[in-house]
């Protein structure tokens, strides 16, 4: 590996790695952040059907005791 590298011309090392790099970690700093992003969202989906759903249960015993 170390001979592939140094057989790199300089502003391949320099200038094209480094791009390379910023690019992929951009790209994976996004992915992380969406799947966080997915992932609160789903939950706060849950949350609100579950409230909903305790709602709707109370609200019927409430009717139905009346």
């Amino acid at each position: 590996m170390a001979e592939l590298w140094k057989s790199l011309p300089s502003w391949v090392r320099n200038i094209v790695v480094p791009i390379i790099a910023l690019v992929v970690a951009w790209k994976l700093m996004w992915f992380v952040i969406g799947v966080v992003a997915g992932l609160v969202g789903f939950l706060i989906n849950i949350l609100l059907l579950v409230g909903i759903a305790a709602a709707v249960v109370i609200l019927v015993k409430k009717a139905a005791k009346s």
